[in-house]
């Protein structure tokens, strides 16, 4: 293989600011999030909800599901902190890498229903709006295991290999399967996919989500069975696959069951947002036929100049000057 026909490896996945540390793990992550909030306010909005609504219910689900995604991985590679050798502290260490999606988004889910509970929101509607932001956000978390040379697939000589450089936690340096890659690409492909069937078939009550649950399962299936990973095997499969059939499943029954019970789109979506948005439609409206009446009334004449309202003197030497010509005019005759 050529030298150059290989996706390189950064040399460190840590950039010290001083005394504080810069990963690119982390900034994937924070990266990712960003844009799904981003993304699903301008979804929500367009659904009729209000402004800031996605943001204020991801402040539940956002930390809610970093401690989910962190449980799931420390509870199924337990033996990673908690066998002989290993130090149980390095389980709390997430910016070394390690979240679990199926965690992440179970426990988030349970955080966005916090939210969504406090403001009166229907979860499946705000699930819907932010679904095609967390394939997104998922892409651009992938790259963090590219900063940590991690999760990647079979040695393969391909122009498209990853060249691990890495010998830590037993790395063999080589070239390999880029599986982050192909999981970034999948979760782009994943999340424009959502955002048509969206338009299309205007998908509601949790089913834009759970297209979503089905579509990633898919290619993570395929992209898990690709792993060199240590994980743990069923019936000769990794648990992750297993995980990924089970999830597909439950999310294809649940968008035939909802599409039967519940056909169609919410109607509302956030109670009173659009009371509101109409209120402030009509103060808009008023306020430009305002606009517009001042405009008209400070036009200039036909002269060019503004008309000069008349002074009540002149009006009076008018009427001075009238008396005295019919004075002389009598006198003559």
């Amino acid at each position: 293989m050529e030298e150059l026909a290989y996706i390189p490896s950064p040399s460190r996945g840590v950039l010290y600011l001083g005394p504080i540390p810069l990963r690119g793990y982390a900034f994937c992550i924070i990266i990712g999030v960003f844009v799904a909030v981003w993304l699903g306010n301008r979804r929500w909005i367009a659904r009729g909800g209000r402004a800031g609504t996605v943001a204020d219910i991801a402040v539940w689900a956002v930390p809610f599901g970093l401690v989910g995604g962190r449980l799931y991985h420390v509870i199924t590679d337990y033996e990673l902190y908690f066998s002989k050798g290993r130090d149980w502290v390095d389980a709390f260490k997430v910016w070394e890498g390690g979240l679990g999606i199926w965690g992440a988004i179970a426990l988030g889910a349970v955080g966005a229903w916090i939210g969504c509970r406090r403001r009166g929101i229907p979860l499946p509607a705000y699930a819907d709006a932010i679904a095609p932001g967390i394939a997104f956000a998922q892409a651009i978390g992938r790259w963090g295991n590219w900063f940590n040379q991690e999760l990647y697939g079979k040695e393969t000589h391909l122009p498209w290999a990853l060249h691990i450089t890495s010998s830590a936690d037993g790395r063999v340096p080589g070239y390999y399967h880029p599986t982050f890659l192909y999981e970034s690409l999948w979760c782009i492909g994943v999340a424009l996919l959502v955002i048509w069937a969206d338009r299309r078939f205007k998908l509601g009550h949790g089913r834009a989500f759970a297209l979503y649950v089905a579509a990633y399962c898919v290619g993570r299936a395929w992209i898990e069975y690709m792993r060199v990973d240590d994980a743990h095997h069923i019936l000769g499969l990794r648990l992750n696959d297993w995980t990924a059939l089970i999830v597909f499943l439950l999310a294809v029954t649940y968008i035939v069951v909802s599409a039967k019970k519940r056909p169609g789109r919410e109607e509302v979506v956030e109670p009173g947002a659009a009371e509101e948005a109409a209120e402030a439609d009509s103060e808009a409206a008023v306020s430009l036929d305002k606009d517009e009446a001042d405009s008209s009334a400070a036009k200039p004449d036909a002269e060019g100049s503004a008309a000069e309202p008349e002074e009540p003197g002149d009006a009076e030497n008018e009427a001075e000057d009238s008396a005295k010509d019919s004075a002389e005019s009598a006198k003559k005759s």
